[in-house]
């Protein structure tokens, strides 16, 4: 879907973009074109933690305070570093246009303590910024520093591609979050309850799909003798499309927007899928199931908090399924009825020419959430890497997401499972009572740098899937259906490849363009207001005029840069 924006944010666009030419022309008159030239030179040996002020810019909660954060306070007790906060909101665009302009003013901070959710600097950022001298380049701090950031960027060559820009400097640190049930987001989430009271079975097919959703349209599955039920539902941010497009042609798109592209590698060449005929035989099926009345008309316009309603209707249980990351988004865990407990994974279906693929998505953003610039002095960037290393370690994980032990987590306790079963458990969360005051104990997904799966496989969860307790382990195992059914040799591998910068902004603006159009004629076809055999090859035509093939040719040039593809 295209967002129509108003004049005034057009003005507001204009703005932030003039701010970031101005921050490059700031940048240029910095002085800190030497940085380059030093980044490979020895630091001076600094023993102990010197009492030093950082300031960092970072987005904060609006029922959080970072000033009087808990683990801020053993940052200061352990490195002997204070931290004078500018803080942002957690709305993406005023976040990054805060930052914008912190950039233009010359005014920034030492230290950028980001979210990729949120807001964070891109490759080209990065890339434009370290030519200007502005942000300061880690590979020595590391070297000299951080040990267990060296060993963990060592250990996990995707990391350290992704980190490395094609100089082989390391501008800034992106966060590593080795998530399992976000790495396969085109899931189904299906009312079993229903299922088993009209005698069904999980479909395996897009044809046992139709069945199902038929039945419960109109067999009455909630039994209170009303034809209210939604067999199939979504938002416009957990989509619809790419669960069921991957029973027809392989889509890498993921279901909670953190991979609209549809771009894929084909024989080794970067390539669209959006144009291909097995994307149109995917809409044709979506256009028909849409036609019977089988997808919530509302599925690819209301927002979640609309989807959340049709799943929590009161009375009666009315919603089918839903294509979302996990049945949380849709159903309150923990309902006084159990409704949440009778909604299970589909695994992928298959299609009539045999395709059963599932999406892909890398859980980590390329870019960087952890970047310094040349305002901090070298014993206040040795004192930040020393921070961050920390993070690096379980215990500083532990006490810089969670906060305080005994406050919002606790020790494993004797009969403690660990997620994964193979591992040890090394922490329990503590459960926040509803309605409590947030804990403001630890920095949480500022901190979130080394989750890895060990990591996250290690936390302490409860057996029972269906239990509050254990919902990680009900997305974990539901994960298991879908892990391995993507086509590895179709995965192109975005994270790593580093456009030009100097064509960073006609990049950007080509993919936007294309994927919205994507997007917007998707809905068109599935919706019917345009015709997939009288509309389709204009349609295909209007990706070309859109700029397709020098899209193509830019992604193909990064993409044949990059070592050890």
């Amino acid at each position: 879907m295209s967002v129509q924006f108003t004049r005034p944010g057009r003005r507001r666009r204009a703005a932030v973009a003039g701010a970031t030419m101005l921050a490059l022309a700031l940048a240029a008159c910095s002085g800190g074109a030497g940085a380059e030239d030093a980044a490979d030179k020895p630091l001076p040996t600094i023993t102990g933690n010197p009492a030093v002020t950082l300031d960092v810019f970072a987005p904060q909660a609006a029922d959080w305070n970072l000033a009087t954060n808990d683990f801020t306070q053993v940052v200061k007790q352990k490195f002997n570093l204070s931290i004078k906060w500018q803080t942002t909101t957690f709305d993406g665009g005023p976040a990054k246009e805060k930052r914008q302009i912190s950039l233009a003013s010359g005014d920034y901070p030492d230290l950028y303590l980001l979210i990729p959710w949120v807001d964070q600097f891109t490759q080209a950022d990065l890339l434009k910024l370290a030519n200007q001298g502005v942000v300061v380049p880690l590979n020595q701090l590391i070297d000299q520093y951080a040990p267990n950031v060296k060993k963990a960027l060592d250990s996990t060559p995707e990391w350290k591609a992704m980190a490395t820009a094609p100089d082989g400097k390391i501008y800034g640190m992106p966060q590593w979050v080795d998530c399992f049930h976000c790495t396969y987001q085109a899931k189904l989430w299906m009312n079993s309850a229903w299922l088993k009271k009209l005698g069904l079975e999980q479909p395996k097919t897009t044809d046992d799909m139709r069945k199902v959703l038929e039945a419960f349209k109109t067999k009455d599955p909630n039994g209170n003798g009303k034809a209210d039920e939604i067999p199939l539902s979504a938002d416009v941010r957990d989509v619809l499309i790419p669960y069921f497009m991957n029973a027809f042609i392989y889509d890498p798109q993921g279901t909670s927007g953190n991979n609209n592209s549809t771009l894929v590698l084909n024989d080794g060449k970067v390539d669209i899928q959006a144009d291909k005929d097995g994307w149109r035989e995917g809409l044709r099926y979506l256009n028909s199931l849409y036609k019977d009345g089988l997808i919530d008309r509302g599925a690819f316009t209301q927002n979640p908090d609309a989807l959340s309603q049709q799943g929590n209707h009161a009375g009666s249980v009315i919603l089918g399924a839903a294509t979302v990351l996990h049945p949380g988004i849709f159903v309150n865990t923990g309902s006084a009825d159990g409704r949440d407990k009778q909604y299970d994974a589909v695994p992928p279906l298959t299609g009539p020419s045999g395709a059963n693929y599932t999406g892909y998505n890398f859980p980590s953003a390329p870019g960087a959430t952890f970047v310094l610039t040349n305002k901090a002095t070298q014993e206040e960037q040795i004192q930040a890497i020393k921070l961050l290393d920390y993070m690096f370690t379980d215990e500083g994980q532990i006490n810089a997401f969670w906060g305080k032990e005994g406050k919002t987590w606790k020790k494993p306790e004797p009969g403690d499972v660990a997620l994964d079963k193979s591992l040890k458990p090394i922490f329990k969360q503590i459960p926040q009572k509803p309605g409590a005051k947030p804990p403001n104990s630890g920095w949480q997904a500022l901190a979130q740098y080394n989750n890895t799966a060990r990591y996250r496989n290690s936390e302490a969860i409860g057996t029972d899937v269906y239990s509050q307790e254990g919902y990680e382990r009900r997305l974990y195992e539901a994960t298991k259906l879908y892990a391995g059914e993507e086509d590895k040799s179709k995965i192109y591998p975005y994270w790593k490849v580093w456009i030009d910068p100097t064509l960073a902004n006609e990049v950007a603006t080509l993919q936007t363009n294309i994927d919205n159009y994507v997007q917007q004629n998707a809905l068109q076809f599935v919706t019917g207001s345009k015709n997939l055999d009288t509309d389709w090859d204009s349609y295909v035509k209007g990706l070309e005029g859109l700029g397709l093939k020098r899209y193509l040719e830019i992604q193909q040039t990064a993409y044949d840069k990059m070592p050890n593809k």
